[in-house]
C-alpha cells in the first residue's frame, strides 16, 4: 500500500533479535547486513572468511538520519562489545576529510559454510543441526543452542583475559547448554552469552572464597565495631541495651563454634530483633513528657488492678484527681501508666486500713456497752435480794 507517510522503503528487523541484543543494535545490524549484500565486497587480511564492506561517515549518517553522530558511535561500540561486528579503520583516507572504515558481521558467510560442507570438513550430523537451528545472518537472525555446542577459542581467550582459569571455563559449558536448551530461547550470539555467564559465575566464586577467607570464630574478647554501634544508636536503640546484649551474643556463638565473616552484621540484626521485641512487650518509651489534660490509663492498667483485686470503678473515680495533681506539679514522667498504678495501689491500701480501723472501734464500743449493761443488771439483782431477811 502506497502512502505519503511511507515515502521510502521501511526498515525490517527481527523481533527475536531486537529482544536479544536491543532495538538500536538490531536496527544497525540489519542495515549493515543490507550494505554487505548490496555493495561490492572487500577482502581484508585480518579475516578472509568474512564479508567486508567499506562505509564512510556520510554513508552511515544517510542510513541513520534519526541518530546523531555520537549515537551512531555508541551503537557501534555496543555491537563490537557484543562481538557481533568487526570494524577496521581505513588508513588510506586518514589524511582526507572523508573518513571511512571497513565493516564485517562476525560470522562466516553462507557461501563459506556451504563450501566447507561440500569439502567434507564438517560432519553431516553437525551440519544438519546447525541448518535446522539457525537462520540467515543477513536477515539478522537468532538460533537455538545445539546440544553439542562448545565456545569458540576467541571467547575462551576473552574469558582468560579476566584471569579466569581455563578448566573453570570448560566446567561451565554443560550447565550453560542444559539451561538454555531447557528454556528453548534463541540468541544471535551464544558465545557472547556464554562469556557473560562465565564472568558472572567467576565473580560469584570469588565472592564466596573472599567471604570464607574472612570468616573467623567468635572470640571471648569480641566487641562490635564503632560503626556498628553508631548504626544502632542512630536507629534510636538505647546504648545501655546494646552493651548489655554483647556478653549474651558472644556466649551464644562461642558455644556453637561457628565461623563467620560478618559478625558486626549479625550483631546489628540480633540487636534490632531484640529491641523490637522489647519495645513491643513493654510499650517502651523513655521520652519524659507532661501529662495531657485528657489522659486516660491504658487497658493494661485495669487488667493489672483487677489481678490485685482493686475495684475498677474506684480506680476510674480517682483519675480526675490524679490528672489535676500532676498537671499542677508540672512534672514530666516517662510512663504515666506506671505512676497511676502506684498511686491507685497506695490509695487502695490506705482506704482498706481506714475501714479496718473503723470496724475495730465499733467492736470496742459494742463491747463496752455490753459490759455496762451487765454491771447494772448485777447491781439491781443485789438490791432486790431479800434472802437475808428470810
Amino acid at each position: 500500500m502506497k502512502s505519503s507517510l511511507l515515502p521510502e522503503r521501511p526498515l525490517l528487523i527481527s523481533p527475536t533479535l531486537a529482544s536479544t541484543i536491543g532495538l538500536e543494535e538490531a536496527v544497525m545490524l540489519q542495515v549493515l547486513a543490507e550494505f554487505i549484500n548490496s555493495r561490492e565486497k572487500c577482502h581484508r587480511s585480518i579475516n578472509r572468511k568474512l564479508d567486508w564492506v567499506e562505509l564512510s561517515d556520510q554513508d552511515l549518517q544517510q542510513a541513520f538520519p534519526f541518530w546523531a553522530t555520537v549515537d551512531i558511535r555508541r551503537v557501534q561500540n555496543s555491537l563490537q562489545n557484543l562481538g557481533l561486528i568487526i570494524i577496521e579503520p581505513n588508513t588510506d583516507t586518514a589524511a582526507t576529510q572523508t573518513r571511512s572504515s571497513f565493516y564485517a558481521i562476525d560470522e562466516p558467510s553462507i557461501e563459506e559454510n556451504s563450501g566447507a560442507r561440500d569439502s567434507g570438513q564438517q560432519h553431516e550430523s553437525d551440519a544438519h543441526t546447525q541448518h535446522s537451528a539457525t537462520v540467515s545472518t543477513a536477515s539478522g537472525s537468532a538460533s537455538l543452542i545445539a546440544p553439542n555446542w562448545q565456545p569458540g577459542q576467541d571467547w575462551i581467550r576473552k574469558c582468560k583475559q579476566h584471569a579466569i582459569p581455563e578448566p573453570f571455563i570448560h566446567a561451565q559449558v554443560a550447565e550453560f547448554v542444559g539451561y538454555w536448551r531447557d528454556r528453548g530461547q534463541a540468541r544471535f550470539s551464544w558465545g557472547n552469552a556464554f562469556y557473560k555467564h562465565v564472568l558472572k559465575e567467576w565473580r560469584n566464586e570469588q565472592t564466596r572464597k573472599g567471604a570464607f577467607e574472612m570468616a573467623t570464630e567468635m572470640s571471648a574478647q569480641w566487641r562490635p565495631s564503632e560503626d556498628a554501634i553508631g548504626i544502632l544508636e542512630i536507629s534510636g536503640i538505647n546504648s545501655s541495651f546494646i552493651e548489655d546484649a554483647i556478653p549474651e551474643f558472644v556466649l551464644y556463638w562461642r558455644e556453637r563454634g561457628m565461623v563467620n565473616g560478618a559478625w558486626n552484621t549479625k550483631f546489628i540484626e540480633h540487636i534490632r530483633r531484640q529491641w523490637a521485641k522489647f519495645s513491643a512487650s513493654f510499650g517502651y518509651d523513655d521520652t519524659p513528657k507532661a501529662i495531657p489534660s485528657d489522659w486516660q490509663p491504658s487497658g493494661d492498667c485495669f487488667e493489672i488492678l483487677q489481678l490485685a483485686e482493686i475495684d475498677e470503678k474506684y480506680a476510674r473515680s480517682r483519675i480526675p484527681e490524679f490528672v489535676m495533681y500532676w498537671k499542677d506539679s508540672q512534672q514530666v514522667k516517662s510512663s504515666w501508666n506506671t505512676v497511676f498504678l502506684q498511686f491507685i495501689k497506695q490509695d487502695w491500701a490506705r482506704q482498706l486500713k481506714q475501714v479496718e480501723n473503723a470496724d475495730l472501734s465499733y467492736a470496742e464500743n459494742q463491747s463496752l456497752v455490753g459490759s455496762s449493761q451487765q454491771r447494772i443488771k448485777e447491781r439491781f439483782q443485789r438490791i432486790a435480794d431479800r434472802s437475808w431477811a428470810e
